[in-house]
């Protein structure tokens, strides 16, 4: 598996810029490969990638990456909450989003991007995500989406 997924990194890397560890992991995943960030860490260690201001590349500098502006821009909150998003409860004008292990800043980040006004604020621990409404109806609101875009 190990020697899968380092083939599947230099295979990524070989064909698109990657300017994050989380960007790898996501492209990994579209790939059929589950991965943590400590593993990946541990991957990009191994093959000695180099990062600069394009993003990682291989140690050999053998890239031939297209022009493709939409992977400069951050995850969505649609991505972010694919990626790490296990559950949803809503509970008054609270919603509680319950995210995989070191999910829940990423999660929160994409969340203050997204500027939704139903959303007063929220506030990130490792695997949970509490995000504050105004009232009862818009946190009904909110947990109705996040469930839609977890698919539950």
């Amino acid at each position: 598996m190990k020697d899968q997924r380092l083939n599947a990194i230099r295979d990524v890397l070989s064909s698109s810029p990657v300017a994050s560890q989380d960007e790898l992991r996501r492209k990994l995943r579209r790939r059929g490969i589950e991965v943590t960030q400590a593993t990946l860490s541990r991957d990009i260690h191994e093959l000695r990638l180099m990062k600069g201001p394009g993003g990682y590349s291989l140690p050999n500098g053998n890239h031939s990456w297209p022009d493709d502006d939409e992977d400069d821009a951050p995850p969505s909150l649609a991505e972010m909450i694919g990626s790490f998003g296990l559950r949803v409860r809503q509970a008054m004008n609270q919603v509680v989003v319950g995210t995989a292990m070191g999910g829940a800043q990423p999660v929160a980040a994409a969340f203050d991007r997204e500027g939704w006004p139903e959303v007063v604020g929220s506030i990130a621990g490792d695997d949970t995500v509490l995000i504050i409404c105004p009232d009862t109806r818009r946190a009904v609101d909110v947990a109705t989406r996040l469930r839609t875009m977890l698919n539950v």
